[in-house]
């Protein structure tokens, strides 16, 4: 009896390795293809310079719609289609200005209007500047001294921090609503110190909020260069004046569209692993780390598993989504049809950190993925997939929280994305190709162990 029971542990581990070296084969098989391709390169290059900025609601969002249906059709998913929605229809206007007066003379300020603000006008604001570090400072002012002025918000992004994503969300709230709670003491506008830690001259924007009930008042991202020189003058010379142009206006909401591609599952073509990264992003730059990367790397999987021929048990999908960068309504409306349908999803997965040099993933799971995760590393670490932190997945697959599908997020060295995020140097030339190859094909390989072992 106790030879027998010996045997078939001996027998059941050596199945076990036997499988994990098939899956070792394969995994290096996913990362040879990706590495030995420009398809994803390509792509991207496309998406940046024969498209560019494509905010939703933008001609260039459209188009980046057209194109993405027929490159995914290319890269060989069985269908492809588009999931429409209402986005949002804000529009830059004409280029931003402005300027510092003081006894000195005029010192021109690199600035930009933040996403979903309202405009000056032709006329532009003139104002003194008052600066605050926070909404504390802010409140202990009052309308007293802030009434008829421009607040200057200049807390930085905290460098002390590893996470580069800890520091943005610390400081994010001065750009979110800055301009709201300037208002409601009375200020003419608002100026925010741009989310990055780089010194350089390029104002970032981002999206900004409005409370309907407070005036709305124009809102300006300014250069971390410029910000600190802004922040001498204000205290050198209190009287300081500065000018503000912008010409920013909103249209009513405009049809655009997520686009979905498939491969169909061979055992179970009902139960979907969804893969993705969001369409849209700020005109200013060309979306290349934000997030052209995530779109690439999703349609790189549906190259890899068809050239390597591996057919997935279950239906993976691509779900490109639009409006990530203003209200989020591709992931709403992805998951408000999901409640309509009840499609049964294994899991989902999102690459929104930029084309860095990928180090794992995060999850927001149960138990068993944790236990799943722990399985699979040994099969992961050559590839330099270390890290698996518990937590925040991504924005767009974000609603699919509620239904308790687990969800995944890329982890890249995320040192310098905020050098580029939501700025103008945010282009194809800022991504290193071996390093966006090298997401494309982790995403893969995960997607390649979901769909073989599930949870």
């Amino acid at each position: 009896m106790k030879k027998s029971i010996v045997f078939l542990f001996v027998c059941v581990q050596c199945l076990m390795a036997a499988a994990q070296n098939n899956d070792s084969i394969v995994i290096k098989s996913i990362f040879s293809s990706a590495l030995t391709s420009n398809a994803s390169y390509e792509n991207l290059r496309h998406l940046c310079k024969e498209i560019g900025g494509r905010i939703g609601g933008s001609p260039q969002a459209a188009k980046a719609v057209d194109w993405l249906h027929g490159a995914l059709k290319a890269a060989g998913a069985d269908t492809v289609y588009l999931q429409e929605l209402k986005v949002r229809n804000w529009k830059r206007g004409f280029k931003e200005s402005c300027y510092a007066k003081s006894n000195a003379g005029k010192k021109p300020l690199a600035v930009c209007a933040l996403g979903g603000a309202m405009g000056t006008g032709k006329q532009g604001v003139s104002a003194n500047i008052i600066e605050v570090q926070n909404f504390d400072q802010l409140k202990a002012l009052g309308e007293a001294n802030i009434k008829g002025k421009i607040v200057f918000f200049n807390r930085p992004a905290d460098p002390t921090l590893y996470s580069t994503f800890e520091a943005y969300g610390g400081a994010a709230d001065q750009r979110f609503i800055g301009a709201s709670m300037a208002a409601s003491y009375g200020a003419v506008a608002s100026i925010s110190r741009s989310l990055t830690n780089i010194k350089h001259i390029y104002p970032h924007t981002g999206i900004m909020h409005y409370f309907d009930s407070l005036p709305k008042i124009p809102a300006f991202a300014i250069s971390t260069v410029d910000a600190d020189i802004l922040s001498t003058l204000v205290k050198n010379e209190p009287s300081t004046k500065v000018y503000l142009k912008s010409g920013c206006y909103e249209n009513p909401d405009t049809i655009s569209n997520n686009v979905i591609a498939e491969i169909k599952g061979s055992e179970f073509p009902n139960e979907i692993i969804v893969v993705g990264g969001h369409i849209d992003a700020w005109e200013l730059g060309e979306g290349a780390h934000d997030d052209g990367i995530g779109v690439v790397q999703a349609m790189d999987v549906l190259r890899i598993f068809k050239e390597l021929n591996i057919k997935p048990r279950h239906t993976i999908r691509v779900v490109e989504f639009m409006d990530e960068e203003m209200a989020q309504r591709g992931g709403r409306k992805y998951e408000e049809i999901l409640q309509q349908t009840k499609e049964k999803h294994i899991a989902a997965i999102e690459s929104d950190e930029g084309g860095f040099t990928p180090q794992g993933f995060a999850y927001d799971a149960g138990d068993n993925v944790e236990k799943r995760l722990e399985q699979w590393k040994p099969l992961l670490i050559n590839y330099g997939l270390w890290l698996y932190n518990k937590g925040y997945s991504g924005v767009d697959i974000s609603f699919m929280e509620k239904e308790n599908i687990p969800l995944f997020g890329l982890i890249t060295d995320s040192q310098r994305y905020f050098d580029f995020q939501h700025a103008s140097t945010d282009k194809f030339e800022a991504v290193n190709q071996r390093e966006l190859q090298l997401g494309g094909a982790s995403i893969a390989a995960l997607i390649y162990l979901i769909d073989k072992y599930g949870f």
